[in-house]
């Protein structure tokens, strides 16, 4: 987890080709706080204790503190994939899905996290393309990740 976050800038869609199975970018880190936690649990209406009760998640949760959904922490995806890859001749892009999504770890109260991307593969149509990019969300001093996933995407040119 030594690696500096950077931004991997493309001119145009065509060149993304070149990155299949390479890493394109680390996002900056983003420290999960319990205002966060608390203002998803909010507004989904998922306001179980070992998310939003510090008291009770301290001497409850096998975690020992409070934790965020896991959809809280998928969801500050999005900011970092704005953040490590820019294609310049991209005149709309499309969150088509994930492909594939798992929860590896707890992400406690006041972690940090990072998302790492790579390019899994692309196909090419008429003005744009899908392509799907691997993640790792990474947590700060923590050996498993909070989330491994496959982002599919659409763009078009």
């Amino acid at each position: 987890m030594s690696k500096e976050a950077y931004t991997t800038t493309l001119e145009s869609l065509n060149d993304l080709k070149e990155y299949i199975g390479k890493e394109v970018g680390i996002s900056n880190w983003i420290t999960v706080t319990q205002e966060m936690i608390n203002s998803f649990g909010t507004t989904t209406m998922d306001e179980q204790w070992i998310h939003m009760d510090v008291e009770k998640a301290k001497s409850h949760s096998p975690y020992g503190a409070p934790i965020a959904h896991g959809f809280l922490v998928m969801s500050l995806m999005v900011p970092m994939s704005y953040e490590v890859l820019k294609i310049n001749d991209i005149k709309m892009g499309v969150n088509y899905g994930l492909n594939k999504l798992r929860f590896t770890n707890a992400t406690k109260a006041g972690a940090r996290i990072r998302g790492i991307a790579s390019v899994k593969e692309i196909e090419y149509f008429d003005k744009g393309a899908k392509y799907i990019t691997s993640w790792t969300v990474e947590i700060e001093g923590e050996e498993k990740p909070a989330i491994v996933a496959e982002w599919i995407s659409v763009a078009y040119n």
